[in-house]
C-alpha cells in the first residue's frame, strides 16, 4: 500500500521512500532522498566545557524534477540556524549562522533492493554574526549520500527481523574559497529500526499508536577542519542515539549525544536534540508537488 501510493500521480511524493522502506529526515545525517519538506524547528541545546550553547535552525527543500516513475530525483534548498552561546567566563553571544544551500541528483536507485545513492554540492554564506558564523568567507564542495533498506534480507525465522533496518550516510569536503584556508570535512550515518515497517512488511506484532509510528535510531557524526587554525583542527566524533514519530504530515524527533573521542569531549558534556519535520506537499498538494517536469500537482 506505501508503495502504491507513493506511485500515483495525485498523491503527495512520499518522502524518503525506496521500495517499500519509508527512511527518516535524520537529526544531523543529511537525507539521501530528495524530498519537499520544511524543517520548521530544529532546537538544540549543548553544555560544554566553557559554557551552554543553545540554537534554533530550520531548511526548507523543494523538488524540482520527478522521472517517469513519480520517484523524486532532483532538489535544491537551504537553511540558517539562530545561535545563543553562553559561556561561563565572558560575553554572551547570539545571532543567525551563516547560510547553506545545496542542490541534490539521485542519480541511481533500486526499488527491489530499497537502495538509493545522490551527489550534491553546498554551498556556504557568510550573512550570518560575526563570532557565530564558523568563517567569514565563502565555502564551497561536494556530498555524496546514499541509503539502503534491508528488506531484501530472507524471510527466515529471526533474521527477518533485521529486516526493518535502514542505514543513511553523507560525506562532504567543503572548503573555504577565500581568506584563512579552512577544509572542513563531515561524514555521518544513522542506523535505523523502523516499526512501521516491522508491522507491515515483516510481522505485526500488535504495535499500537504511537509506538507503530516509531522510528529507533542511532547516528555516527563526525566532523574536522582537515586544514586550519592550530589547535581547532581535532576531528569530532559523535554518537547521536534518539527516537522519532513520523506520520504523513510530518515527522517528530528526539535525541541526544554522546562524545566518541577525547578530542570532543570538552565541547559535549550533555546534549540535547530535536526536530518538528513538514511534509508541506501533503497539505498543499498542487503547489507543493509542482515540478519543473511536470508542473503541477494535482
Amino acid at each position: 500500500m506505501i508503495l502504491v501510493l507513493a506511485m500515483r500521480a495525485s498523491a503527495a511524493y512520499a518522502h524518503g521512500v525506496v521500495g517499500d522502506y519509508i527512511f527518516l529526515e535524520p537529526l544531523i545525517t543529511q537525507d539521501p532522498a530528495p524530498a519537499n519538506e520544511f524543517d520548521i524547528l530544529g532546537p538544540s541545546w549543548v553544555k560544554s566545557s566553557d559554557g551552554n550553547s543553545y540554537s534554533i535552525s530550520s531548511s526548507i527543500e523543494k523538488v524540482l524534477w520527478i522521472d517517469d516513475n513519480y520517484m523524486p530525483r532532483f532538489s535544491v534548498g537551504g537553511g540558517s540556524a539562530w545561535q545563543h552561546q553562553s559561556p561561563f567566563h565572558g560575553q554572551n553571544l547570539d545571532g543567525f549562522d551563516a547560510l547553506t544551500m545545496f542542490a541534490k541528483w539521485a542519480f541511481f536507485y533500486s526499488q527491489k533492493h530499497e537502495f538509493l545513492a545522490s551527489i550534491g554540492a553546498q554551498i556556504q554564506l557568510p550573512i550570518g554574526n560575526t563570532g557565530i558564523q564558523p568563517s567569514s568567507h565563502t565555502s564551497l564542495g561536494p556530498t555524496f549520500l546514499w541509503e539502503k533498506g534491508m528488506g531484501d534480507l530472507p524471510n527466515w525465522p529471526v533474521l527477518k527481523y533485521l529486516r526493518p533496518l535502514g542505514v543513511q550516510t553523507d560525506f562532504g569536503y567543503v572548503p573555504a574559497l577565500g581568506g584563512p584556508t579552512t577544509h572542513h570535512m563531515f561524514s555521518d550515518a544513522v542506523i535505523e529500526y523502523s516499526l512501521p515497517y516491522l508491522s507491515n512488511n515483516v510481522q505485526d506484532i500488535g504495535l499500537k499508536w504511537p509506538l507503530r509510528n516509531m522510528f529507533l535510531f542511532n547516528e555516527f557524526n563526525y566532523d574536522q577542519l582537515i586544514t586550519g587554525p592550530s589547535g581547532q583542527t581535532f576531528p569530532t566524533i559523535l554518537a547521536t542515539p534518539g527516537l522519532a514519530y513520523v506520520s504523513y504530515h510530518f515527522e517528530v524527533e528526539l535525541g541526544t549525544q554522546f562524545a566518541l573521542n577525547n578530542a570532543s569531549k570538552a565541547g559535549n558534556h550533555a546534549a540535547i536534540l530535536g526536530l518538528l519535520d513538514i511534509f508541506y506537499d501533503s497539505f498543499f498538494p498542487k503547489w507543493g508537488n509542482w515540478t519543473i517536469n511536470r508542473g503541477p500537482g494535482q
